[in-house]
């Protein structure tokens, strides 16, 4: 991060301590309507749309070490695999048999020198192509070209891995844009898996996923966890393109005291990572489904996936930077979870204990939409790309969200840059 963005940040914490209501040309938050949770018509248009068109992370590199590794994926809906080729390249296929459809891995993980369906024996290589068909000699005209297992577009970013199930999507790259800029200072090339764990939550995913994107909530649900580390009145959110997002606020604590009092271990320094990262809770919102902290010891990205309209798989992850001997420390544990896994950290489980009584309520006559301050001003921007994604004319009216937040709120661009320069000259 350079000096000047350093010390637009510092203004703009500031600004935002003082300021006694939201910024001048700041727009008005229409509702979110309820529908957007509970109704199945828009259910279905996220999983058409937004699952369909997005980068999504999949993999780490960990998960993957050796050419023959593969990890079979699912989140998004459809049956993929994950395979490490000879060269060294992530391909990322459907398990599905170009013959009958049957699977052609049906172990989670594992690692193997052709992909074999076991129905009838056709065998692939790990770049996808059809190698060997048993009884060849029974099929007529048979061309082995046009039966290689169906591709996903697969790119990485360091270490991590990410699908995209458009093949007419932009890059991984120009999909997370200035995104990727701001994250070069944690060098994800070189981060490595600490552990990853999965917990079933029953509520709508958008209902989890925004429980940790605002921090309008930390004073009521974390009065003795986050609230006492975290300023959340100096917090700075951003826009970013595709629906992304960053929040900013200083540490009250700075991060070993936080792994002191939470009785964590201490992870090896980033020493790229600059002044914001070592001092201020740093998070990102990638879209569709990530948000994570980022600091000079830790990158945890926290996962969303809908299983159904109202029910959610929550992945909480763990990376870190390696040791001097260059492993993951011996030490190391998830920190979103207990140290054997079994159960979320104490804060997480603050963040998601009303997702379930939220969901009731929201398909009760009693809820009808979602008034969002400018505290909550992501989950507004994150709704707003969504539709664009989906296709404004493919939502029912009453679902919509209106296009409020313009061009001119996202990064690089930040009106309240130039409203706290007018206010410096006019002191």
């Amino acid at each position: 991060m350079q000096q000047q963005d350093i010390e637009n940040l510092r203004l703009l914490m500031e600004f935002e301590a003082a300021r006694t209501e939201p910024p001048v040309d700041f727009p008005t938050l229409p509702d979110l309507p309820a529908g957007r949770y509970i109704d199945p018509r828009f259910y279905e248009l996220e999983q058409e749309h937004i699952w369909r068109k997005s980068w999504l992370f999949a993999a780490h590199m960990d998960e993957l070490p050796d050419p023959g590794s593969f990890v079979l994926w699912e989140n998004a809906g459809q049956p993929l695999i994950l395979v490490h080729d000879q060269d060294g390249r992530i391909n990322a296929f459907y398990n599905t048999c170009q013959h009958r459809g049957a699977p052609v891995v049906t172990e989670q993980s594992g690692r193997k020198s052709s992909l074999t369906c076991k129905y009838h024996g056709w065998s692939y290589g790990l770049d996808g192509q059809l190698k060997t068909v048993r009884d060849q000699e029974d099929f007529r005209d048979f061309d082995f070209s046009c039966r290689a297992l169906k591709s996903v577009r697969c790119e990485t970013f360091g270490n991590l891995i990410f699908i995209n199930l458009d093949q007419e999507a932009v890059s991984l790259r120009d999909w997370l844009g200035q995104v990727a800029d701001e994250w070069e200072e944690f060098q994800f090339d070189k981060c490595r898996l600490v552990s990853k764990h999965t917990f079933d939550l029953e509520c709508n995913w958008k209902i989890a996923m925004e429980a940790n994107t605002e921090v309008y909530h930390v004073p009521n649900i974390h009065p003795t966890t986050v609230a006492p580390m975290l300023d959340d009145r100096r917090n700075v959110n951003s826009f970013y393109p595709n629906g992304h997002g960053r929040m900013i606020a200083p540490n009250k604590v700075m991060n070993e005291e936080r792994a002191r009092h939470y009785g964590r271990p201490l992870f090896p320094d980033i020493e790229t990572v600059g002044e914001i990262g070592r001092t201020c809770t740093q998070s990102y919102g990638v879209f569709p489904n990530w948000v994570s902290p980022l600091s000079h010891q830790t990158l945890p990205p926290l996962l969303f996936w809908p299983t159904s309209i109202r029910t959610t798989r929550f992945e909480v992850w763990t990376f870190c930077h390696p040791d001097e001997e260059g492993n993951v420390p011996e030490n190391a544990i998830n920190i979103w979870t207990n140290e054997d896994g079994s159960d979320l950290s104490q804060v997480l489980q603050e963040d998601t204990e009303f997702g379930s009584w939220i969901q009731k309520s929201m398909e009760s006559d009693g809820f009808s939409g979602v008034p969002l301050s400018y505290q909550e001003a992501r989950i507004y921007h994150w709704n707003q790309w969504a539709d664009r994604l989906i296709g404004i004319e493919n939502i029912p009216e009453e679902l919509r969200v209106e296009q409020v937040m313009g061009d001119e709120w996202l990064m690089p661009n930040d009106p309240r840059l130039k409203e706290i320069g007018a206010n410096v000259s006019a002191g």
